[in-house]
């Protein structure tokens, strides 16, 4: 089995390394790098056997390097790697933003480049993650990239030209709901039910209706339709979103989170 490194053990790198345990990797076969010492020792506290290491004897032990790293920290780690990647390596980019040009431009010719799009639900195995190739990356890079992120939640290939935009969608979209399940909550509480529960209302009507949506065949509207009566609560709360344009906020939102994606990509051309 490949020796895998996680360059940036974060709350994105954590689940990952405990997504691959839970999916059969050793423990012997993965790394991590974390600058802080304290963080460090906690994660191989928590998993016997993972072991932190310096980004470059990860790179020097692994075939395939994750890097999760924050995009504004990526170029000390690109000059760290840059002389010890060969062809032989796998690069998998965790990265917002970041383009497969950047790690191609950076480290020596020929590296394939797998650029990735996941989200926080990853925490949970529930991650959407899109993954990108790039130009010496084979049918066979992204197979693996494929497998590796499966135990985290469910993986599409997408081309690299959609990634800003699938960064926005859902690479923030969690934090979309959070906002909308917050606001929810509050306007429980103004109608005069307790925090705890109209957080419970609100939080199993979100999964119940994750759930729709994830196991039915109907489209959204028409699920939206079928809680809407004529003349009912309902409709009388859509007509107030549409008045306060929540529709179109939302759409400026997105856009919004694309120009910040490419933005970052653009901060690292030269």
């Amino acid at each position: 089995m490949s020796v895998i490194a996680v360059l940036g053990a974060g709350k994105i790198g954590e689940a990952l390394l405990s997504g691959l345990l839970n999916g059969g990797h050793e423990p012997g076969d993965l790394l991590f790098t974390e600058r802080y010492e304290e963080r460090a020792r906690e994660l191989e506290a928590r998993y016997p056997g993972m072991k932190a290491a310096t980004v470059a004897d990860a790179a020097r032990q692994a075939d395939i390097v994750v890097v999760a790293v924050k995009p504004q920290d990526i170029e000390p780690v690109l000059d760290e790697l840059a002389p010890l990647l060969g062809t032989a390596s796998l690069v998998v980019s965790l990265c917002a933003g970041l383009p497969t040009a950047l790690y191609e431009r950076r480290l020596a010719s020929g590296v394939p480049v797998v650029r990735v799009m996941p989200n926080t639900p990853m925490l949970v195995g529930e991650a959407m993650s899109a993954i990108s190739p790039g130009k010496h990356a084979t049918p066979a890079h992204v197979a693996t990239v494929k497998e590796l992120l499966s135990h985290v939640g469910q993986v599409v290939e997408v081309p690299e030209r959609q990634q800003d935009a699938v960064t926005a969608l859902s690479g923030s979209g969690p934090a979309y709901f959070f906002y909308l399940v917050e606001a929810m909550i509050d306007a429980g509480i103004l109608l005069g039910l307790p925090r705890a529960l109209a957080g419970q209302l609100i939080i199993q009507s979100a999964v119940g209706a994750a759930k729709m949506l994830a196991e039915g065949q109907d489209h959204p509207v028409l699920l939206r339709e079928a809680v809407t009566s004529p003349a009912g609560t309902t409709i009388n709360a859509i007509r107030e979103l549409e008045k306060h344009g929540v529709r179109a906020a939302l759409l400026d939102a997105i856009e919004a989170a694309r120009d910040r994606s490419e933005e970052l990509g653009r901060a690292h051309e030269n």
